[in-house]
């Protein structure tokens, strides 16, 4: 058994309390208003769950100080049981001593009876909010967000425009990121009530106007605009919270509707080419006072259905053309939107495209940067003997410039070569729905597609984008035809047509984006490989810059495979409470070694089914609590474990501290189905393992890590029933292979 020691005993204790808090993991799920305005001064409510203790906001990115003022907590279940039955026992008290019943109905004497039942007025104030709360219908509780944090803050005037995440640091280490905007135009909030007459009144254009819709309701804010006014009216609702869970289509799906002063609907909009934020363009007619209606568009509502209205003559720009260049070189732009400063750009290509913009929602498109040589398309190129030829490999720049165009393309290849022909529109702002079509010089279709999912386009949910890859069969001309599914078309229609011999690589992601641990302890994270053009080799996984004493264990994707769980150690010892990890991943690609950095992103649910890998700005590690003065657990052997099919293997690990009086569980975490822990051996130095793979359901071949969580089963002193499971956390990731039993001629042959 463990060594017996009083003092590492206790620290074991104070341990176990603080990470069973820690499986508390704290939660935002809004921001309102969701930022301000650059050189000014404001607070902001920031609503979740699990926010005890809560000290400090981390916003990524520079130029912003924040202080957090005050923390709003509800009662829970057990707490408002408390108040509602000393509240009857006082009541039943006052009328036992013949206390009259119409003084109960007084304001002084219901203070009176708080007073003698011993309830705080916070208390009382909080019991009172939930049951007025539970008798709104316009609230839909949610203890997700239940739980309310204020926080002033202080934007430098020069602070880079765009969106930010924010983090609140609590005494359970970090929530998950949300995302703030900073901007540079005056801000505004809503009045309510403002459903039935815009009482939320706007002094003058151009203003970024906030608010949140709740069950069935309708916002509105007046303006007056003047005639010739090119007004552009932008709603940031789902680009704030990509996804909601609990809600269907999975976001606040935000219509706009713009009236006169004669309550005329002048202009209505619901989405922006395949946004679902709406965007409203409309030159005004003639001078007037005008309401802008915003609503959800089937009466949902909820604290987190937060907008935010950027209103105004302000540049929007809708589409580029070309959507790339290439890596290094000059290209020249044809800009296409309202109110833009120019119609054409010279540019380097960048990851974005921007133009001189206070508000940045209107001002930055995705820019693709490329190293194939880039050409553009030719037309009339609608048919076979106009097609364009392309000299691959090679990125083609052309658009739908009309209701059922198709371009047509042709090129030369060779039997034996492996090639993909690969559009990107949809990934780069484009409302184009491509489908794309390989035929052979005879007009045999070889391949089609229409939609190919990207998983590395985390916050995209319709996969418009079309790619085809395939071994040409023999020597000849071959023929790519491009159109969009929905037959439409027009300037904006753009697309980037790439055209090559098969480019194995990798994209990382890694999940969450926000690690909690304490000093020395060990957590799972998940890493995903997103492979492209066939790559199917291993990758291995290493911190980079990392501080000394930061683990990382079974930090291998193995070949074949697009997921992988590791464990993080933190050091035992530690300056930084707060620190920024990088992960890279390393492979070997026909013969060359390829470094990729991995993106930290959340995995975020929508609509109660569907996942999604939302990139975030980097990737925190928060390490909570003093140094420990024991060394964390490791494991013995580093090498990896060959779980012999219908058999069993050992994993050694140091020994964890004293459970004083209870005992440590150990449990496999998502393990493969068939692998089991068999039995754990406890010696004075070691923890062993022992694994078990059945020999019916797990066969030969099968790799990757193995973590297990670790908990504390203990019966509480003056407690009946079944001793209560505590989690501690999580042994350090043990990577396995399984293998096929051994017979008497592999021995011999060792």
């Amino acid at each position: 058994m463990f060594p017996r020691c009083p003092f590492l005993g206790l620290l074991a204790l104070l341990l176990l309390a603080a990470q069973a808090d820690a499986q508390q993991v704290p939660h935002v799920g809004y921001v309102y208003p969701a930022g301000g305005q650059r050189g000014t001064t404001f607070e902001v409510i920031v609503g979740g769950q699990y926010l005890d203790g809560v000290d400090a906001v981390h916003v990524s990115g520079t130029g912003i100080e924040a202080t957090v003022v005050d923390h709003d907590k509800p009662l829970n279940q057990r707490q408002i049981n408390q108040v509602r039955e000393k509240i009857q026992e006082t009541m039943k008290q006052q009328r036992e001593e013949g206390e009259p019943r119409r003084f109960m109905s007084r304001r002084r004497g219901m203070e009176e009876l708080v007073e003698k039942a011993g309830i705080s007025k916070e208390d009382f104030e909080k019991f009172e909010a939930f049951r007025k709360m539970r008798n709104d219908p316009k609230i839909q509780p949610n203890p997700q967000i239940e739980e309310k944090v204020s926080v002033r803050f202080t934007v430098d005037k020069d602070a880079a425009i765009g969106i930010r995440d924010l983090r609140l640091a609590t005494s359970r280490g970090l929530s998950n990121p949300i995302r703030f905007c900073i901007g540079g135009l005056p801000e505004t909030l809503e009045n309510e009530p403002n459903d039935k007459v815009a009482d939320s009144v706007i002094d003058a254009l151009p203003v970024v106007a906030n608010g949140q819709i709740l069950p069935g309701d309708v916002d509105r804010f007046a303006f007056k605009a003047q005639a010739g006014q090119r007004l552009v009216v932008a709603v940031s609702a789902r680009e704030l919270i990509p996804y909601l869970a609990d809600a269907v289509p999975g976001w606040f799906q935000a219509t706009l509707a713009l009236y006169d002063s004669t309550g005329s609907e002048v202009a209505y909009v619901d989405d922006f080419q395949f946004h679902p934020d709406p965007v409203l363009f409309f030159e005004i007619p003639k001078d007037d006072t005008y309401t802008l209606e915003i609503k959800d568009s089937v009466y949902r509502g909820r604290e987190d259905f937060v907008y935010r209205i950027a209103i105004g003559e302000i540049p929007f720009l809708t589409s580029v053309f070309p959507l790339g260049g290439h890596d290094g070189q000059e290209t020249q732009v044809v800009l296409q939107g309202w109110n833009l400063p120019v119609q054409t750009m010279t540019l380097r290509p960048s990851d974005f495209l921007s133009i001189p913009s206070q508000h940045h929602a209107g001002g930055r498109l995705p820019f693709a940067v490329g190293t194939l040589p880039e050409a553009l398309e030719q037309e009339p190129n609608n048919r076979q003997e106009e097609a364009s030829k392309i000299d691959w490999p090679a990125v083609v720049n052309g658009r739908i410039d009309q209701s059922g165009d198709w371009d047509l393309f042709c090129f030369e290849g060779h039997k034996g070569d492996r090639i993909v022909a690969e559009v990107l529109a949809r990934r780069l702002g484009s409302p184009c729905d491509s489908v794309l079509e390989l035929t052979d010089a005879d007009g045999k279709q070889l391949a089609f597609s229409d939609d190919y999912e990207d998983k590395a386009a985390g916050l995209t949910t319709h996969h418009a984008d079309s790619r085809v890859a395939l071994e040409l069969p023999a020597d000849g001309v071959y023929y790519l035809r491009l159109g969009d599914a929905q037959q439409a078309g027009g300037r904006a229609y753009g697309y980037r047509l790439r055209l090559a011999q098969e480019e194995p690589d990798f994209e990382l992601r890694l999940v969450p984006a926000t690690v909690n641990l304490r000093g020395g302890g060990t957590v799972p994270v998940t890493v995903y490989a997103l492979r492209r053009d066939g790559f199917s080799g291993e990758i291995h996984l290493a911190l980079k810059d990392a501080p000394g004493g930061m683990i990382l264990d079974g930090g291998r994707i193995p070949a074949g495979q697009d997921r992988i769980r590791m464990t993080l150690t933190a050091p035992v010892f530690f300056l930084k409470p707060i620190v920024s990890l990088r992960l890279q991943g390393t492979a070997i690609i026909d013969g060359k070694e390829v470094c990729r950095e991995a993106v930290s992103a959340e995995d975020m649910m929508q609509a109660f089914i569907y996942q999604h890998l939302v990139p975030a700005d980097e990737l925190l590690v928060s390490i909570q609590g003093g140094p420990r003065r024991t060394p964390p657990v490791r494991r013995l052997d580093s090498r990896q474990v060959e779980l012999t099919v219908g058999g069993t293997a050992l994993a050694r690990f140091s020994s964890l501290p004293d459970p004083m009086g209870g005992r440590f569980q150990f449990t496999l975490s998502d393990p493969p189905e068939g692998i089991a822990i068999d039995r754990v051996e406890e010696g004075a130095d070691t923890t062993l393992l022992v694994l078990r793979a059945d020999g019916d359901q797990v066969e030969p071949g099968l790799e990757g890590n193995l973590i297990v969580d670790v908990s504390l089963e203990r019966q509480l002193p003056a407690r009946e029933g079944p001793a209560r499971r505590i989690p501690v956390g999580s042994l350090p990731a043990i990577p396995f292979q399984t293998v096929k039993p051994h017979t008497w001629l592999d021995a011999a042959q060792r």
